[in-house]
């Protein structure tokens, strides 16, 4: 019998008539069936948010207990949302478990956060006519935080938007995706127990094009907070006029392996980066540049580590990748690289479907124009472009329309600096996979990847305004 879940509104659970039903992405059975917003409760949520953040705002200190609360909640029911998130979202339960320890992390760095908001001083004294004058800088809430989060990461994604938006003294209407509602909701739950005044946290669950749009056209919302594709997000920027933004968008990681790589280094790590959670998360390294005069060897020890990858049930500790999200993300992978094999490239290992699992995947022989290479694939499947020249391997991967992370594999400190100035992403990581992200570091893209910073300290900042204070003294 599947559990029930309700939407959170102004502190409380209220129950729908419509209901969406949630599947165990392995089984394909339906797991728990949760009530989904209409109209009215979008309205009412986004209300009660308004109305909250004017009248029931905690001091920073509130604001850091109620955070810690929920971190140690997290930490004390551990088990149980990593086993959520293996039905939800098929993600293996190691790397579930993983998840939960970030999130734990994430609500504790929001918490120190919440103490450490503060302004700075202006020297407006220095100008002439104004030696009277002292000023300084305060930073405010924005008011009503719009979080609209994807699938990949349930539960630390959303504690990236939910976390820092109430540590920087604002309320939040959190939208998670469809596809895995339920952590989100037991997350909120948390909240609720940590004594969360009622308002400050809504949770509503339904489609983008119901639910986001009318999000998206409330004006009572003064900042959005949105981790999903290019598409989406650039009609977000386009349909909220001023309001500030957080994209966290689309990815087709590129890592370099150069001639003074560390091969087996490289095709080790590259196994397990490439293909964890069934290559579903947006730092994903996707596109491997590798020296031609290491390309034989590469190939070889990576082809050997990725048939190495358990693949199978996600609550079997032993597996590495478990399905997608869906059968039909998995049909389109398998699209997409047999149409790359059509066309001349070759399929090392992998290359096989069954229902929503696709088996780890290398194909070498890839040119920039195939899909798998130009495109955001989003599942368990890497591409081996040879180069020769680093100036023009670094112009021809910079001509994707992506650049969250990027990665290179070299001993040459010359080599890896020139990669860090030219490389067009918004972090570059050497001698490991474009996949390496701790919670605290300043995480966001460029082009087409995003605008703005994720990360507590950086996404308060985006979450909070400016203000000055300008004192004019009786001296």
């Amino acid at each position: 019998m599947s559990e029930k879940f309700n939407l959170f509104l102004n502190g409380s659970w209220k129950e729908t008539d419509e209901k969406l039903e949630v599947l165990n992405k392995y089984t394909g059975e339906v797991f728990a069936e949760v009530s989904k917003a209409g109209e009215n409760d979008v309205d009412y949520a986004i209300e009660s948010a308004a109305e909250a953040f004017g009248s029931r705002g905690l001091s920073p200190y509130d604001r850091f207990e109620v955070l810690k609360k929920v971190a140690d909640g997290l930490r004390e029911e551990r088990d149980a949302f990593a086993k959520t998130m293996v039905q939800e979202a098929g993600k293996p339960i190691q790397q579930a478990l993983t998840e939960v320890d970030r999130a734990v992390q994430t609500m504790e760095l929001s918490a120190e956060e919440a103490k450490r908001i503060s302004g700075q001083g202006v020297p407006v004294e220095a100008a002439p006519g104004s030696e009277n004058r002292m000023a300084f800088t305060i930073r405010v809430p924005v008011g009503v935080v719009g979080a609209i989060t994807p699938f990949n990461f349930p539960l630390n994604l959303v504690a990236h938007k939910i976390g820092p938006a109430i540590a920087a003294g604002n309320a939040v209407v959190l939208k998670p995706a469809s596809a895995t509602p339920v952590t989100a909701l037991k997350l909120a739950a948390l909240f609720e127990k940590a004594g969360l005044p009622a308002g400050l946290l809504n949770v509503i669950v339904g489609s983008g094009s119901v639910v986001g749009k009318q999000m998206q056209e409330d004006g009572r919302i003064s900042t959005y907070t949105f981790t999903g594709s290019a598409e989406v997000g650039l009609k977000l920027k386009q349909n909220t006029g001023l309001n500030k933004l957080i994209l966290e968008l689309g990815n087709n990681s590129p890592v370099i392996v150069d001639k003074d790589a560390d091969v087996d280094k490289a095709a080790t790590t590259l196994a397990t980066a490439g293909f964890a959670f069934a290559g579903q998360t947006c730092i994903t390294p996707q596109r491997l540049y590798v020296h031609h005069s290491v390309k034989d060897a590469f190939e070889k020890k990576l082809v050997k580590e990725v048939e190495k990858v358990q693949v199978g049930d996600p609550m079997d500790e032993n597996t590495a990748v478990g399905p997608m999200i869906a059968k039909e993300e998995a049909k389109r992978a398998e699209d997409w690289v047999n149409k790359a094999a059509e066309n001349g490239a070759k399929i090392l290992t992998g290359g096989t479907r069954e229902g929503a699992v696709y088996q780890p995947t290398v194909i070498t022989g890839a040119t920039k124009d195939m899909s798998v290479v130009c495109e955001e694939i989003f599942a368990p499947v890497v591409s081996i472009i040879a180069y020769e020249d680093l100036d023009t391997c670094i112009a021809e991967l910079n001509e994707s329309p992506y650049g969250l992370q990027g990665g290179i594999f070299t001993q040459n400190l010359d080599t890896a600096f020139f990669a860090a100035r030219n490389v067009q992403v918004g972090g570059l990581i050497v001698n490991d996979s474009s996949q390496y992200r701790v919670d605290l570091m300043p995480y966001g893209g460029v082009k087409d990847s995003g605008w703005g910073k994720e990360g507590p300290k950086y996404s308060i900042e985006e979450m909070t305004k400016e203000r000055l204070v300008v004192l004019n003294l009786n001296q």
